[in-house]
């Protein structure tokens, strides 16, 4: 066997390994986002952050894409299933924080142009996301000796889809963490039915992120060779978790919810010590 011949078998095996891993963070990821309502894009962001392997707009898209795919995947099956949306309340929220995406987007573009900077980027939104997980997670321990609301009023309504879809945006991820526990707060839902409203509103969020992407810069500056893996983890791990989430009980989606938020925050905060070493 010729030099050549062996690297290129090397080179192979190489690219099918790595293909492997997309795939795998894809579907670990969308396991989890459909589940809990965690979207996958609080998995993937940081995870694709550690491998350092694209740039934080890339990340966005392989991240919007994949959940958007999950989340697609996880409504169709929910149709199955005994758990309500709560249409009214969660397209509203889900109308806004398209507007809120759409700023969010262009505010993270403009700190990207004006930072200059990949890395330090990445440290911003990797200390946002460990500060925000770190709140979240102390939220849903105790929710149980905190006092939930019911919320009707359209305008403020309204106005925590903004807010939410600003933060997803600008963060590169689904926002899901933070739709679960703006709605179980805000809402009083208990937790299956705040993880399927908050893929519900995923659904839209990602949506409106692609075609904004495509509308503006287009897809053609970005190294998306890893893509369909991901995608085709999001639909796997979208019918693997939305199959699994009516087999289990509320408490144990909590738990799931937990341990995810403990992972995105070990995984925060390694990327933000990884731009101080």
């Amino acid at each position: 066997m010729t030099a050549y011949l062996k690297a290129k078998i090397c080179c192979a095996l190489e690219v099918d390994i790595i293909a492997i891993l997309y795939l795998l963070i894809g579907l670990i990821a969308s396991v989890f986002g459909a589940l809990a309502g965690l979207g996958g894009g609080i998995i993937i962001k940081p995870v694709l952050d550690l491998l350092g392997q694209y740039d934080v707009a890339t990340i966005g898209i392989l991240s919007a894409s994949t959940v958007f795919s999950m989340s697609m995947v996880s409504l169709i099956n929910s149709v199955r299933q005994n758990i309500q949306i709560k249409l009214k309340i969660s397209m509203m929220i889900a109308l806004s924080s398209i507007t809120g995406g759409i700023i969010g987007k262009v505010v993270f573009n403009y700190t990207v142009e004006m930072i200059n900077n990949s890395d330090l980027v990445t440290l911003i939104q990797a200390a946002i996301i460990a500060g925000l997980m770190v709140l979240i997670f102390i939220f849903v321990k105790y929710k149980q000796v905190l006092k939930t609301y019911e919320l009707t009023n359209p305008i403020i309504i309204i106005g925590v889809g903004f807010v939410l879809g600003v933060l997803a945006a600008f963060l590169g991820i689904g926002g899901g963490p933070f739709n679960v526990a703006i709605l179980t707060l805000l809402f009083s839902m208990k937790p299956k039915q705040a993880g399927l409203n908050s893929i519900f509103i995923i659904f839209f969020s990602q949506l409106s992120s692609i075609v904004y992407t495509a509308s503006t810069t287009g897809f053609s500056q970005f190294d998306l060779s890893m893509l369909p893996y991901m995608i085709a983890g999001g639909v796997i791990g979208g019918l693997v978790g939305s199959n699994l989430v009516a087999k289990i009980e509320e408490r144990t989606v909590d738990k799931i919810f937990l341990v995810g938020i403990v992972v995105i925050i070990g995984i925060s905060v390694v990327n933000v010590g990884r731009y101080f070493v």
